[in-house]
Parts: C-alpha cells; structure tokens; sequence
C-alpha cells in the first residue's frame, strides 16, 4: 500500500527522481573511490617515498571530494523538492475527499482522525519519501559497490563482511517485527487524544460552565497516559538498536584489525589495503545502518498510508449521477413521498413514512418534541443523507437526479447550530453568493436584524469574524447565518430551529421582514417555539417520525391533542389562539 501511494504521487516528479538517482549514484562513487585512492598513497607513496605521487593522488582526492559534495548538495535538494511536493498532494488529496464526503461519511471516520490522517499521517509519509531519496538511493549502492572493492582489496578478509552484514540485518529485522504493531497503536492513540483535545477546545464554555475542569483533565490524561505508555515502549526498542549496532560496527572493526593485522604481518597484506577494507566495512556497515533507519520509519509509515489510503480511495456515498441528470420542472418546491430514514447502526428509524408538500410562496413549518426527527428531515433536502425508502424531490425532481451545483443554488439552509468561518462579515455572507454586492448584502443584513450592530462595528461589512464566530454572541450568530441564507437568494429556504436565540420582539420583527425577500420561494422552518410558526400555510406534527398531525395553527389547536400539548406546555391556549 505504501509503495502503491509513493508511485501514484510521485509520477508528475519523475525528472526530479531521476536527477536524485543520477547526483546519489555519483556521490556514492566518489565516496568508494576516496579509500582505493587513501590505500594507493599509503602502499605506494609513503612506502616508497614518491612525494609527487603523494601530491598527484592528493590533487585526485580533493577533487573527487569536490565532486562528492557538490553531488551531495544537489541530491539532497531534489530529493526535498519532490518528498515536499508529494506531501503537499497528499494533503490536498485528502481535503479534496474530505470535501465531497457526506455527512455519513464523515462520522464513519470521525474528525479527530481526519484531522491526524490529513496531518500527522502524510507528515509520515512524507518524511519516508525525504530520507529514502536521501539515503535509500545511496544505501543499496553503497553496500554493493563497498562489497565490490572490499573484496577487491583483499578476499581473504571478505568472510568479515558476509558475517557482519546479515547479523546486523538480522537484529534490525527482529525490531522491526517489534515495532510495526506498535506503530498502529501509536497512530491510534494521537487521534484519541486528538479528539479529545478537539472536544475540550470546542466545548470550553461547557466545560466551565459545569466545573468539569477535573474530569476533562482526567480524560486528557488518560488518553495523553496511553500514548505516552506506546511511545516509551517505542523509544525502548529503539534504545535497545543504538547499542546493539554499535556493538557490531565495534566488533567488525577489532576483527578486521586483528585478522588483517595477522595478515599484513605474515605479507600477504599491505597495510594500505587494509586500511581501505575497513573503511569499506565501515562503508557497508553505515549503509546497512542507514537502510535500517529507513526500516524503523517504513512500519509507521506503512499504517499512515493505509489510513491515508482509506480517506482518498473512499467513494462517497452520496456522489452526483453521471448518467441521468435531470431538470428541476418545479422550481421552489420540495415534496417527500413515503420517506423512510434510519442513521447506520440505529436499531430504529428516524423517520416513518413521511409524505408532504411544501409549495412556492408558502411557509411550511415542522414542530414536536425533541428527538422526532425534526432536523434530520431537514437534512434530506439538500441531500445530506439519502432517504433509506421513498424519495425526497426539489424543483419536482428526486435529490439523487440532482447535481450538488442545482441543489445548492435552489437550497440555502440556516442550521441549528448556526457556524461562521474565520474571515469579516462580508466573506460569510458571500459565502453561498460569491457576486453579490456591498448594498445586496446589507438588504440581507437589515432583513436578518443584522444591520444595526454590524453598522456598529468599526470596520462594518470588513470586521473580523473569528472561527466558527466566537467574537460575537449567539443570537448575533444565529441573525449573520440568516442573512448569509439571504444573499443566496435561493427558491427554497430551510430555518433549522434558526430562531432560538432571539428575543421575542427580534423573532417578531425577523419573521415580519422575511415575508418580502421569500414570497416567491417554499420557506420551511423548524421550531420550538410556537409563536413562531403561528402565521405558517402549514404545520406539521412530528412525534417519533411521523407526521402525526398538519394544518395551520387554528385547525391544529382544534383537531390535535400532540399540538395542543406543545402550545399548553410552552403559553395558554388563549394567548396564540
């Protein structure tokens, strides 16, 4: 899988592979060339005395050192070029799947380990990428190529390093085997404490608000203890291979000394040739190391791309029809037809048999208790989820036969937790309307009840919103996503509950204004209180999925004891009647 992933992405980046193989191939050459040229100066100029043949092989040394370096340089700068560049595809690969993911999809993951797999895991991958070029490359080839001239130094000496090398592979092997479950876990325990550092960050008014300082703070522990607990047995192992490489590279050095030593001492060695066989067995030795040190980042880096491979390679379960595309014959309309709805793994559906219209110029709204399914209905009109039975239609069409584009430009929702990305007043708005102009946008912001404290901020339409909105309150949140809506322009809008952090008079003056910008379009809103829906076409009774009751708000208080329920629970009968 690892393998599969660093060929897809490495394709546009062949030429620059290419001349990391090339400037590898030449560093490595001129590193094996330096010990033969160090053996020919001591076994031929020292001995003898021939200073100029000292200085001329010196002369050749410097500049095949020359060259070993300048090779170095450029080799290293393309192999971080592309190891860069793969990075960056892989984590816009990932965004761009992340993006067309529907909602199911993204609770199939969770979050916390999008966010670690679109991070921590290409970050893996990438580092892999940067030392393999780096290293890998070199390693292979400097092992044969020291293999090569050790024995061409000396053969009697060779059975040194047909020892030496598979022992030492041998003990990277074992803790390799070690490390690969550990590795998994190691991934598993940053998306855990991703999450919950994730939770604890997004609810932190919550967390106050109920003292549960100390039990985050055990949670956090907890999950932080975990990870530590894998990292330490991690950091072990590898504490453990130091030592155990430094013993073989230690003993390999002693028996070259001694056995060559024998050897130079009965002449059947020339003390210049050994020097350069134990800078080639140290050579081997470095290179063996070196791929052992790419043998300890390849098991983590063979869960990430697993992980990553999993999120680029997912098929989204609600994906736009290629084949049969149809044209909305109704716009500003949206009708279910025996819809059924269950989330996966629910031992119930949410939604049972649910037929209505909502019709153009008309205001359809949904109450019932909490947990009847009121939201989830809402999102099977833009096409969040699909229906599980019947079908959901907009514009006269089945949302399956509509593309994402003819939805969203029919479609603006306003949803029960009203959410504002970072950026100023004017990037929110434009945010489903990317033309609309300064003058459209305060139209959308006076409708919303919005004018007056945006006028009021120093930098108006230019002030900064902070993510997810936090610089400003809830009920001025909740009125900048209605205006958002707004200035879309839409023929069908869905008010998810939109209305919850306003005032009464604010909730009265909002709906007032709303009837001009939507007369023309189906206005579906969801709600709990029931002073705003009073002045709906239509009313529609959910209690456990099902449409229970529907009509307006007088034949409702005659004909249903669930809407009389509701409306005594919350004022008198007499007060809205």
């Amino acid at each position: 899988m690892l393998l599969k992933l660093i060929l897809r992405y490495s394709k546009p980046y062949k030429g620059w592979i290419v001349a990391v193989l090339f400037f590898q191939l030449a560093t490595t050459i001129a590193t094996l060339f330096l010990p033969s040229l160090n053996a020919r100066i001591i076994d031929t100029g020292v001995v003898k005395g021939d200073t100029d043949f000292i200085w001329r092989t010196g002369g050749v040394m410097l500049a095949v050192a020359f060259v070993q370096v300048i090779t170095a340089i450029a080799a290293v700068y393309f192999g971080a070029k592309t190891a860069m560049a793969i990075g960056r595809d892989l984590r816009h690969s990932v965004f761009d799947s992340v993006t067309s993911f529907s909602a199911q999809d993204v609770n199939k993951f969770g979050a916390a380990t999008l966010i670690t797999r679109g991070t921590n895991d290409v970050q893996q991958v990438q580092m892999l990428v940067l030392m393999g070029l780096n290293f890998m490359v070199s390693a292979p080839i400097m092992c044969i190529g020291g293999i090569i001239m050790a024995v061409r130094e000396d053969v009697g000496l060779s059975w040194l390093v047909w020892v030496s090398v598979p022992v030492l592979i041998a003990v990277v092997g074992t803790l390799v085997f070690f490390l690969m479950p550990l590795f998994r876990q190691m991934q598993d325990r940053i998306d855990s404490i991703n999450g919950v550092l994730r939770e604890q960050i997004t609810g932190i008014r919550v967390v106050r608000a109920f003292v549960r300082e100390p039990h985050e703070t055990e949670r956090f522990e907890d999950a932080n203890a975990k990870l530590t607990r894998v990292g330490v047995k991690v950091g072990n192992l590898f504490v453990l291979m130091f030592p155990l490489i430094g013993m073989i590279l230690h003993i390999a050095t002693a028996s070259v000394l001694w056995f060559g030593g024998h050897r130079v001492d009965t002449g059947e060695m020339q003390i210049g040739a050994l020097t350069a066989f134990l800078q080639y067995l140290l050579q081997i030795l470095m290179a063996v190391m070196m791929g052992t040190f790419m043998a300890m980042m390849i098991p983590r880096a063979i869960v990430c791309a697993e992980r990553i491979n999993e999120v680029v390679t997912l098929e989204p379960s609600l994906m736009d029809q290629t084949d049969h595309i149809t044209d909305m014959t109704a716009p500003g309309t949206v009708e279910f037809r025996n819809v059924t709805f269950g989330y996966p793994g629910a031992e119930a559906p949410v939604l049972n048999n649910v037929s209505f219209t909502a019709k153009r110029g008309e205001t359809t709204a949904i109450i019932g208790s909490t947990g009847s399914g009121k939201s989830t209905l809402l999102n099977l009109i833009p096409r969040l989820y699909d229906a599980g039975e019947g079908q959901v239609l907009v514009g006269g069409a089945p949302v399956t036969e509509l593309t994402r584009a003819q939805l969203s430009n029919s479609v603006a929702t306003v949803p029960q937790r009203p959410y504002l990305f970072s950026g100023t007043v004017a990037s929110n708005l434009r945010f489903g309307a990317d033309t609309a102009t300064d003058e459209e946008l305060w139209a959308a912001l006076d409708v919303a009840q919005a004018h007056e404290f945006v006028s009021a901020r120093e930098d108006g339409l230019e002030g900064r919103i902070s993510q997810g909105g936090t610089n400003v309150s809830g009920g001025q949140r909740q009125r900048l996503c209605i205006a958002r809506a707004l200035a879309a322009k839409p023929e069908i809008y869905l008010f998810d509950d939109s209305f919850s952090a306003l005032d009464v008079a604010t909730d009265a003056r909002l709906r007032s204004a709303l009837r001009e910008p939507t007369r023309d379009a189906a206005v579906i809103i969801v709600a709990q209180r029931v002073s705003t829906i009073t002045g709906a076409d239509q009313i529609l009774v959910l209690d456990h999925g099902e449409i229970v009751a529907r009509g307006t708000h007088e034949e409702l208080l005659e004909s249903s004891e669930t809407y009389q329920e509701i409306v005594t629970s919350q004022l008198a009968v007499e007060e809205v009647a």
